[in-house]
């Protein structure tokens, strides 16, 4: 059985097999050879794993994401942004951190806040006079905190594989990602001071006003999401439908920006998108099904809380585990893989499991980052047209600024579950 759980994955991964096919094959072969389990329970559990109402929010949001990234969406939020922060030192990097955040409260996918984001802010940063090393860094790593502000498919996914509750965790995300956000426009402010860097224009009401006027059409759909969730009116699956329907209202008859043949390539985009994610979903689970059956998680637990390691100790090696995983292997695959591992693991210590995916998801968000697999990196190089080499060297600053904040989230449990009690009671 060693050889289907352990061996056979590895050595498939290390082939370059896609991980969808790494877990089956290892599923399958751990039925046909090493279990007397009938070959149909494999498909009953494939096609129980997305059955699932949570998962529905998925090609929502996806969708919803789509349609507001076809237009001028991002270029209206960045002139929101960039009204607002007038002219403290670095305003054009601090608006970039501003934007990729806001639009990440719409779309919920990383890699979209990069390509669309960057495309918008490149050429300004350039003509504000800061370094490609520096953009290319801060347009690659701050689109990580759009899977840590709400809504955030990985969120779904841990919550699916933890059995937690959507708005809870997305609660609990709130904090965090505005952590993560205030020291990275902490660091550029910082940066720009010290390297001479001027700011923007003097802040004008007129210009503000003008600016949440021409944006309130994008503005609208995180206000949307988010205080409907909180506020009780639909769950996280309705609000992702509730945001589809008014990104089509919005692109086609405000904006009047995408034709219907637009958005119907917007929908082919996201079920395509959509497949790729579910097909992880279903082979994920079928593969911590049989970990479950062969009492992989109890071992698991019994062997690292044997040492009797104080719990502190214990979430470090949990962080370092994560971080070495989240090189190798998009967020969705390792939630669903891990989850069902370690959450039993740290609820055994008194962590609380919304406050631990809180940690699974920031370890994870550096991971798309993170040389030398990072997705995040390779879409900057194909958005911004600049080497790997300048990629990898502009990123060490900012993954030094998530860890520090991945170690304040860790170990500072009401960071995350004071914004889950503040909203949601």
């Amino acid at each position: 059985m060693s050889f289907a759980l352990g061996l056979l994955p590895v050595a498939l991964l290390l082939l370059g097999f896609p991980i969808f096919l790494v877990l089956l094959a290892s599923v399958s072969a751990a039925l046909m050879f090493f279990m007397q389990i009938p070959l149909p329970a494999l498909h009953q559990t494939l096609f129980g794993a997305v059955d699932a109402y949570a998962l529905l929010a998925v090609p929502f949001f996806i969708f919803a994401g789509e349609l507001m990234g076809r237009g001028s969406v991002a270029e209206r939020l960045v002139g929101f942004v960039n009204a607002g922060v007038g002219s403290v030192r670095g305003s054009l990097a601090v608006t970039t951190v501003g934007s990729s955040a806001l639009f990440g409260a719409i779309s919920g996918v990383s890699a979209a806040t990069v390509a669309t984001i960057g495309r918008a802010m490149l050429p300004a940063l350039r003509r504000g006079g800061y370094p490609d090393k520096f953009s290319a860094g801060l347009l690659t790593a701050v689109g990580a905190i759009d899977i840590i502000i709400p809504p955030s498919i990985p969120m779904i996914m841990y919550c699916l594989a933890a059995q937690q509750s959507v708005p809870r965790l997305y609660a609990a995300g709130v904090l965090p990602g505005l952590l993560l956000a205030g020291m990275l426009c902490a660091y550029v402010v910082w940066y720009a001071r010290r390297n001479g860097i001027g700011g923007g224009e003097r802040f004008s009401l007129a210009a503000f006003w003008a600016a949440t006027v021409r944006g309130l059409g994008a503005l609208g759909a995180p206000v949307i999401i988010l205080g409907g969730i909180y506020g009780g009116v639909f769950s996280p699956t309705e609000a992702a439908a509730v945001a589809c329907v008014y990104a089509i209202a919005v692109a086609k008859y405000v904006y009047r920006e995408l034709s219907w043949r637009d958005i119907l390539a917007s929908a082919a985009a996201t079920a395509v998108f959509t497949g790729q994610i579910l097909i992880i979903v279903a082979c994920a689970s079928v593969f911590g099904w049989l970990l479950t059956v062969n009492q992989v998680p109890a071992a698991m637990t019994a062997w690292l809380t044997g040492p009797d390691l104080p719990s502190w100790s214990l979430l470090l090696c949990i962080n370092v585990l994560l971080l070495v995983v989240g090189c190798f292997m998009d967020p969705l695959s390792a939630i669903l893989l891990l989850s069902p591992l370690l959450v039993p693991l740290v609820t055994a210590i008194g962590v609380d499991p919304v406050h631990f995916g809180i940690i699974v998801t920031v370890n994870l968000s550096i991971g798309l980052f993170h040389p030398p697999f990072g997705i995040n990196i390779f879409v900057a190089q194909s958005v911004l047209k600049l080497p790997l080499e300048t990629i990898y060297r502009g990123i060490m600053p900012f993954l030094l600024i998530y860890l520090v904040a991945l170690g304040l989230i860790t170990y500072i449990p009401e960071i995350s579950l004071a914004s889950a009690r503040w909203l949601l009671n």
